[in-house]
C-alpha cells in the first residue's frame, strides 16, 4: 500500500491536486481520506460553544483515531470512517466503510503538524497558493457550501485561520517531498506524481 499526503493552507486547492492525480487510476486501486472526517466529537458541547472552537489547530483533529485507521487499511482491514458536518460543527452519527487499496491519500491542511501521522506517508506533497488567491476561493467554499456568512468567514480568518497558517502549516513545506504550485505550471510535478505512484501500484 502507498500512503500519500496532501496539505497545504486552506483553499489552496488540494482537491483539485487529488482529482489530478487519480484521474487515471481505477475506484479500486485509490482511496480518499479527508482530515476534516475526523475533527473530534464534540456533542458534549452546545452549537454555541462548538462555533467558538479553533478547528485550525491541531488539537481540533483525532489524530489517534486517524493514526489507528491508517495502520489498519496498511494492514488490509476494513475501517469506518467518521463523517462531519460543517454546518453542526460536528460529527455525525454515521460512518463510512472504506476498505484497504493500493493507493491512500489523505489530504488535510494539518496532516503535517503531527509526527505519528507525517512519518505514515509515502509520500508527502505540500499545494502551495497565493494568500489571496485562497482567502477568495474560502469565502466562496463557506459561504456556498457550510452555511457561513461573509463576516464569520472573515473574521474567523484573521483570528484562528491566518495565524495557525502560520504557525502550522507553512513550516510543514519543510516535511514535503514536493512541492506543487497550484496553478497551470504544475503539470510537470503532477506528471512526476502519477509516474511514481504507476510504479509503485503495479511493481511486482
Amino acid at each position: 500500500m502507498l500512503i500519500i499526503g496532501i496539505t497545504g493552507g486552506t483553499g489552496c486547492g488540494k482537491t483539485t491536486v487529488v482529482n489530478q492525480i487519480i484521474k487515471e487510476l481505477s475506484g479500486e486501486e485509490v482511496t480518499v481520506i479527508s482530515q476534516d472526517s475526523y475533527y473530534k466529537d464534540l456533542s458534549y458541547l452546545s452549537f454555541s460553544d462548538r462555533t467558538k472552537i479553533n478547528f485550525d489547530h491541531p488539537n481540533s483533529i483525532d489524530f489517534d483515531l486517524l493514526k489507528e485507521h491508517l495502520l489498519a487499511l496498511r494492514e488490509g482491514k476494513d475501517i469506518q470512517s467518521p463523517t462531519y458536518s460543517f454546518v453542526e460543527h460536528n460529527r455525525t452519527n454515521e460512518t463510512i466503510l472504506v476498505k484497504p487499496t493500493k493507493v491512500v491519500i489523505v489530504e488535510g491542511i494539518l496532516i503535517f503538524a503531527h509526527p505519528d501521522i507525517r512519518e505514515l506517508f509515502d509520500i508527502k506533497i505540500f499545494v502551495h497558493a497565493d494568500s489571496d488567491e485562497r482567502l477568495i476561493r474560502r469565502i466562496k467554499r463557506d459561504t456556498t457550501e457550510r452555511g457561513r456568512d461573509v463576516n464569520e468567514v472573515l473574521n474567523r480568518y484573521q483570528t484562528t485561520l491566518k495565524p495557525m497558517h502560520l504557525e502550522f502549516i507553512e513550516p510543514a513545506k519543510e516535511f514535503a517531498d514536493i512541492i506543487i504550485p497550484n496553478n497551470k505550471r504544475n503539470k510537470v510535478a503532477i506528471d512526476i506524481i502519477k509516474t511514481i505512484v504507476h510504479n509503485r501500484i503495479f511493481q511486482k
